[in-house]
C-alpha cells in the first residue's frame, strides 16, 4: 500500500503511444501531458544538447534516425539472440547491439548506451512529471500495465524501468484485463449495486495497438473480474501495417524512379510517417492522399492510396487476429453465442476491416466501442491503482468491491529424468497462485539435485524454455527414491515467479527470483510452444511412451537386483537362482547403458525377457514363505524422479 500523502496512478506504457490516467473524487481523469496531448509517443531521441521524449522526439525522427529511440517495447525483457529482436532491428533507424550479458543495448550519439528499460524508464518519467504538475503533487506510485502475453522477464524489465523512472510499481496488470475494468465502471457504474448487474457476463476484450495484439476471455460477476483465458502476438500492430505499406510504396518509388530507400533512414522515416497518417485517413475515409516533399534525392512522391489496396495489402496480418480469438474461446471453454460482450480496444481496431472481421467471426454480433481505445488501458490502471492505495481521495463505494483474477499465460514446471517437463502451474492458472509437489532422487546415494525451472506447452524440457536453475545440495545419501523434495512454486499479482526447494528430512532450502537475465521468449517462440504442441502431440506422446517404456525396465531390474541383498530372500533361493537372477539383472543393467536411444518396442521386449527369467523364480520364492514378496514393480512410481547433477546440462 502506499501512503496517504500521494497519489497512485495507472499507466498504460504502449509500443507506439503512452497514456496515464488517475482516479479520484470518484472518476477517472486522463491526464494531459506537457504539450497538452492525451497521449505521448514511447519515443525518445538525443541531439546534441538535449534529450527528447514524446511528440517532440517524433517531430525530428526524420531528420535525426539514428539517434531516434522507438518500439523498445517489442524488445524489451529479452535477450540480443532472441529471433524476434534480430528480426526487429531489420526495421529500426537506431543501433542494437549486444550488451555485457547478452541484453539488446542501444547506441546514440556514438558513446551513449542504453538499456530498453532505461528507455522505457525516460517515458514514464515524462508521464510522472506531467502528473505532478497536473496535480500539483508528488507522484511515487504506479500500476503499469504489459500485454496479457509478456513473460516473467518482460514484466520484470517492465517493472525495473518503473523503478529507474522513480516510480514504486504496486502491480504489473495485463492490458486488456486492464480495459475490460474500464468497461465494467462505465457499463455498470456503481460495482458495489449487485441489482445494478445483469446475469454473469462473459467479455471478450480484443486489444489491437500500435505493437501488440492481446485477446482475452474474462468472466464478470458482483465485481470480480475473473480472466479465464488470454492468447496473442506480440509483434502485430499498427506499426506492423505500417511497415506493410512502407514497402508497397518503396517498391513503387523505386519502380517510377529508379531509386532504392533501403537504408536511406531518413526517407524510410519520413515516408512510414506518412504511411500512418493515411492509415488514420482510411479507417473514416476510401483512399487516402500521399504527398512528400524531397523524398530522396530531390524528388518530390505523391500517391494515391485506396483503402482497398491497404486491406489486400495486410490481409494475412488481419485474418491472423482471429487465431488468438479461436485459442482463448477454446481454452476458456466458451462458444461464440456465450459471448455477451466484444470489446474492442487499441487505435488499430478503428481499421474497418478488423472489425468487419472480428464481427464476422462473431456471427454479426456488434462490437463495443463505447471505451475510447486509446485511452482505456490506463483507465482501468487507474481503477486498479486506487484499489491499491490507502489515499482516501482515491477510494470510494463505486470500485471498493472490484477484484480482479487474471491469469499465466504459459504453463511453468520444472526438468525431471528423461528431461519430461513436470508441469506445476498449467497456462491460463489464475494469479496469484502458489503450487507445490515432491520429487526425488533418481540416483543411489545422490546428495543433491539441479532444479531447472521451464516455461512451455511442451513435454520436453528440449522444447521449451529455460527460465532459470539452482542446486539443492547436502542431501542425505540414500537409496534412489527415498529423499522427498518439495519444490514450490508461488507467483504474485504482477505475474512474477518465486521457486523454492527444500529437502523434507534436513530442512536444507534453496530458491531463486526468476529474472530478465536470460532474456526472454519471442512471441514467434511462445506461438511455436502453443502449435508445436498442437501439431507434434502425437510425436510427444510417442517419445513420452518411449522413456516410461525405459524406465519401468530399469525400475524393474533395478528392483530385482536390489532385493537380492535381502536376507530372506537369499535364504529362499538356491544358489543356482541367485547366480541366474544376478546375471540377467546384470544384463539387462549393461544393456541399458548402452541402448540409451533404443525404440518402446525394444525396451517392452526386453523387459519381457528379463521378467520371463525373474518372475518364476520369484513367484516360487514367494510361496514358499508367508512373507511379501520382493519388489517387482518401478520403485517411486508416483512421484517424478530428478536427474543427477551429473547430466544436468543439454
Amino acid at each position: 500500500m502506499t501512503s496517504t500523502g500521494s497519489l497512485s496512478v495507472g499507466i498504460d506504457l504502449g509500443t507506439t503511444y503512452s497514456c496515464i490516467g488517475v482516479y479520484r473524487h470518484g472518476r477517472v481523469e486522463i491526464i494531459p501531458n506537457l504539450d497538452g496531448s492525451r497521449t505521448t509517443p514511447s519515443v525518445v531521441a538525443f541531439t546534441e544538447t538535449a534529450r527528447l521524449v514524446g511528440e517532440p522526439a517524433k517531430n525530428q525522427a526524420a531528420m535525426n534516425p539514428k539517434n531516434t529511440v522507438y518500439d523498445v517495447k517489442r524488445i524489451i525483457g529479452q535477450a540480443f539472440s532472441e529471433p524476434a529482436v534480430q528480426m526487429e532491428m531489420q526495421h529500426l533507424s537506431y543501433t542494437v547491439e549486444a550488451g555485457p550479458e547478452g541484453q539488446p543495448r542501444i547506441r546514440v550519439s556514438g558513446d551513449r548506451v542504453f538499456s530498453p528499460e532505461e528507455i522505457s524508464a525516460m517515458v514514464l518519467a515524462s508521464l510522472k512529471e506531467a502528473a505532478e504538475k497536473y496535480l500539483g503533487s508528488p507522484v511515487t506510485s504506479a500500476v503499469i500495465t504489459v500485454p496479457a502475453y509478456f513473460n516473467d522477464a518482460q514484466r520484470q524489465a517492465t517493472k525495473t524501468a518503473g523503478r529507474i523512472a522513480g516510480l514504486d510499481v504496486l502491480r504489473i496488470i495485463n492490458e486488456p484485463t486492464s480495459a475490460a475494468l474500464a468497461y465494467g465502471l462505465e457499463r455498470w457504474g456503481d460495482l458495489k449495486r449487485v441489482d445494478k448487474y445483469e446475469a454473469q457476463q462473459h467479455l471478450v476484450v480484443v486489444d489491437l495497438g500500435g505493437g501488440t495484439f492481446d485477446c482475452t476471455l474474462l468472466c464478470v460477476e458482483e465485481g470480480v473480474f475473473e480472466v479465464l483465458a488470454t492468447s496473442g502476438d506480440l509483434h502485430l500492430g499498427g506499426e506492423d501495417f505500417d511497415g506493410r505499406l512502407v514497402d508497397f510504396l518503396s517498391q513503387e518509388f523505386k519502380r517510377r524512379h529508379g531509386i532504392d530507400l533501403k537504408g536511406n533512414h531518413r526517407a524510410l522515416r519520413r515516408l512510414r510517417n506518412a504511411c500512418e497518417k493515411a492509415k488514420r485517413v482510411l479507417s473514416s475515409a476510401a483512399q487516402a492522399n500521399i504527398e512528400i516533399d524531397a523524398l530522396a534525392e530531390g524528388i518530390d512522391y505523391s500517391t494515391l492510396l485506396s483503402r482497398a489496396r491497404f486491406e489486400e495489402l495486410c490481409a494475412d496480418l488481419f485474418k491472423s487476429i482471429l487465431v488468438p480469438i479461436e485459442n482463448v474461446l477454446r481454452d476458456g471453454g466458451k462458444a461464440k453465442q456465450d459471448i455477451d460482450e466484444v470489446i474492442l480496444v487499441g487505435g488499430s481496431t478503428r481499421i474497418p476491416k478488423v472489425q468487419a472481421l472480428v464481427r464476422e467471426f462473431f456471427g454479426g454480433k456488434a462490437l463495443c466501442t463505447s471505451i475510447n481505445a486509446d485511452e482505456s488501458i490506463a483507465y482501468g490502471a487507474a481503477v486498479q491503482a486506487a484499489l491499491l492505495t490507502e489515499n482516501a481521495s482515491q477510494r470510494d463505494s463505486r470500485i471498493e468491491s472490484m477484484v480482479l483474477l487474471d491469469v499465466c499465460p504459459l504453463s511453468i514446471g520444472v526438468e525431471v529424468a528423461g528431461e519430461r517437463m513436470a508441469v506445476l502451474v498449467p497456462r491460463n492458472t489464475t494469479i496469484p497462485t502458489e503450487k507445490q509437489q515432491l520429487f526425488t532422487t533418481f540416483a543411489d546415494n545422490q546428495t543433491s539435485v539441479m532444479v531447472q525451472v521451464y516455461e512451455g506447452e511442451r513435454q520436453f524440457t528440449r522444447d521449451c524454455r529455460l527460465l532459470g536453475k539452482f542446486q539443492l545440495e547436502g542431501i542425505p545419501p540414500a537409496p534412489k527414491g527415498t529423499a522427498q523434495i518439495e519444490v514450490k512454486f508461488e507467483i504474485d499479482a504482477n505475474g512474477i515467479l518465486n521457486v523454492s526447494a527444500v529437502e523434507k528430512s534436513t530442512g536444507r532450502r534453496n530458491q531463486v527470483v526468476i529474472t530478465n537475465q536470460r532474456g526472454s521468449l519471442s512471441d514467434v517462440e511462445v506461438k511455436r510452444m502453443i502449435g508445436d504442441a498442437e501439431r507434434y502431440a502425437e510425436q510427444d506422446r510417442a517419445e513420452l511412451e518411449r522413456i516410461q517404456a525405459r524406465s519401468q525396465l530399469e525400475n524393474y531390474a533395478w528392483g530385482v537386483r536390489s532385493s537380492l541383498g535381502e536376507q530372506a530372500l537369499q535364504q529362499r533361493l538356491s544358489s543356482e537362482e541367485l547366480t541366474q537372477l544376478t546375471r540377467a539383472t546384470n544384463e539387462a543393467v549393461a544393456w541399458l547403458d548402452s541402448n540409451l536411444s533404443a525404440a518402446t518396442s525394444e525396451f517392452q521386449a526386453q523387459q519381457k525377457q528379463l521378467e520371463s527369467i525373474c518372475r518364476p523364480i520369484l513367484d516360487k520364492a514367494m510361496r514358499a514363505s508367508a512373507a511379501p514378496p520382493p519388489p517387482s514393480a518401478p520403485v517411486s512410481q508416483s512421484k517424478p524422479i530428478f536427474k543427477p547433477p551429473t547430466i544436468e546440462e543439454n
